[in-house]
């Protein structure tokens, strides 16, 4: 049973409205021609699913993978519709992705298939209709492709007023400052809450991490402040270790320059189940969905799993974590701070506004504390697990606007 089912039953959630929130408003799929830089025309499909807006407009990730389907962007939306409730954003969820493999195209090539898939799209994205922000695999770059794309499609009188279309933008294109780190600061302020209740010291403590994208990247880098050590990394391309830790931004370079953090000097290879049984204090999943499993749970020697990606942990593996005491901080916390940042970026563009750096973190700071002890109190209040009273807060929101507004008959 998923966290969704756990919290709707624990609370007797409506069955009128659990049936709303089971299903999508709307599924998008377009097959669109793309030229490549050798002339050939391929055709690729993508996918804009719009989960819920009761509370607001649909928002949420685009992201490029081979493995993009009508069923991962069916889950990640539901997932986004809950986050946003649980945060207390005035936005429903949506996600969208382009299966493709962005590392066998040129930058080029990446543009235009960016380009043809918001022109596909059409009026099923807007600033107040869905809101895009990256993903897996898209970047600021590309959020300024789509804004681009979208702000051409409307009359001229009406293109400043629709730059909130999307998120994550550059700062110079109307992005905002910390929207870049933001999911990665949003981790680092949770664990430091997480140390401080816990009694435990960042300083000297130890973690692994798999993904070293935009999430994994920000997060080593932060923690490393704190005096926090990097063992070992996973990516596509496999798994390197360092048993005295490893720099991070140098670590960051060293991929900006080759792609990946295979060939690091002086790191070691590993497996991937080596890597899995490495002894730390903490294991950061910034990557994908189901990576921990009743398989792969069982060699986690840990005390926290950092839940930076969206749903890395399965049903089974999260037992398994259970049945050993280690704590885990979930996704729909652990990783919303991309989407309380996004939100600001769009509360700026409609505003007119351009908030500081220390503006934004302070803000996110505060929210994402709120959210925290939020849900720490619902736990113990509840006799259940953070991610079960998470979800119960998040269910509990959008039932309420329901039994207000009513059903439109």
């Amino acid at each position: 049973m998923n966290a969704f089912d756990r919290a709707a039953d624990l609370i007797d959630l409506d069955p009128d409205i659990r049936k709303i929130l089971t299903r999508p408003f709307n599924e998008i799929a377009v097959h669109f021609p793309v030229k490549m830089d050798d002339d050939r025309v391929e055709m690729y499909t993508g996918y804009r699913v719009q989960h819920n807006d009761v509370l607001g407009p649909f928002m949420g990730g685009l992201r490029f993978h081979p493995d993009v389907d009508i069923r991962s962007m069916q889950t990640l939306a539901l997932k986004k519709a809950l986050q946003c409730a649980f945060v207390n954003l005035p936005f429903g969820g949506s996600m969208g992705g382009v299966k493709l493999d962005p590392h066998t195209h040129t930058l080029t090539e990446l543009e235009q298939i960016t380009r043809r898939f918001v022109f596909s799209l059409g009026n099923n994205i807007g600033p107040e209709y869905d809101v895009i922000a990256p993903d897996v695999n898209t970047n600021a770059k590309i959020m300024a492709w789509i804004l681009d794309t979208f702000i051409s499609t409307v009359p001229p009188h009406e293109r400043q007023r629709s730059i909130h279309v999307v998120t994550g933008k550059p700062v110079e294109a109307g992005g905002s400052e910390g929207r870049d780190k933001a999911t990665g600061q949003g981790i680092v302020f949770l664990l430091e809450r997480w140390a401080r209740d816990r009694g435990f010291d960042l300083d000297g403590a130890t973690y692994f991490i798999q993904g070293f994208g935009n999430v994994g990247s920000w997060v080593s880098r932060l923690l490393h402040k704190r005096g926090t050590r990097l063992l070992a990394v996973e990516e596509i391309t496999g798994a390197i270790a360092s048993p005295d830790g490893f720099d991070p931004e140098a670590l960051a370079k060293h991929k900006r320059r080759h792609g990946y953090t295979i060939g690091y000097p002086d790191a070691r290879r590993m497996d991937h189940d080596e890597f899995l049984r490495t002894k730390a204090d903490i294991f950061i999943a910034a990557s994908l969905e189901n990576q921990i499993t009743a398989e792969t749970a069982p060699v986690l020697d840990v005390k926290l799993v950092v839940e930076g990606a969206n749903g890395p942990t399965d049903d089974e593996g999260e037992a398994h974590l259970r049945s050993k005491d280690i704590d885990i901080l979930p996704d729909i916390l652990c990783n919303s701070g991309g989407a309380i940042v996004s939100y600001y970026e769009w509360l700026q563009n409609k505003r007119g506004e351009s908030w500081d750096l220390e503006q934004v973190d302070s803000r996110l700071h505060k929210r994402l504390m709120d959210a925290y002890e939020r849900m720490q109190e619902a736990s113990e209040r509840l006799q259940t697990d953070w991610r079960t009273a998470a979800h119960v807060l998040a269910i509990t929101a959008l039932e309420r606007v329901y039994k207000e507004r009513g059903i439109f008959p």
